[in-house]
């Protein structure tokens, strides 16, 4: 007997030696679990590099929009052109294109995506206003990003308004 049980037991271990392994269905459920978990984190890794890019025309804009007020506190006018600011900075980048805009009332400038791979790209548009001030006049600072993809617009102070804003139907306020 002794003998019997050692062969049965033999039998069982060789035997389960043979069940070792995947099968054909649980390595497709495996394989179907990763591309569910890639099909959803795939996008959101790929906008990082746009974010990335969008925060230089935002960087960007508001040290314009920061000079604007200097200039004016200093010249009582506002600079029509990049290099009148004193930032050192460009006016176009491999992302974006940045031009200068003044009247009386106020300094603009726009951050206007390249084509290409940054077509892409949001713009964004900054302003430094004159806005009333009890009897003088102060200065006021926006900085609006489009809505959607494309080309920002210039937002154009009048001198009266108590405050700044950006245009309601393409471009929505992301510092003031």
């Amino acid at each position: 007997m002794k003998t019997e049980l050692k062969a049965k037991f033999l039998q069982h271990i060789n035997k389960k030696r043979q069940d070792q392994g995947f099968t054909l269905i649980e390595l497709l459920v495996v394989i179907i679990i990763i591309g569910i978990l890639s099909a959803i984190a795939l996008p959101s890794f790929l906008s990082q590099a746009n974010k990335a890019k969008q925060s230089e025309g935002k960087q960007y804009v508001s040290s314009i929009n920061k000079a604007q007020q200097a200039v004016y506190a200093e010249k009582n006018a506002f600079a029509s052109d990049i290099t009148e600011l004193g930032l050192g900075l460009k006016s176009s980048t491999s992302n974006y294109t940045y031009t200068l805009g003044s009247s009386t009332n106020g300094g603009t400038s726009l951050a206007t995506p390249l084509g290409g791979a940054n077509a892409s790209l949001k713009g964004y548009a900054g302003t430094v206003g004159l806005v009333p001030s009890g009897e003088a006049k102060g200065t006021q600072s926006i900085l609006c990003e489009t809505t959607g993809v494309g080309t920002p617009t210039a937002i154009t102070p009048d001198g009266t308004a108590a405050t700044i804003a950006c245009t309601a139907t393409t471009m929505t306020a992301v510092t003031k």
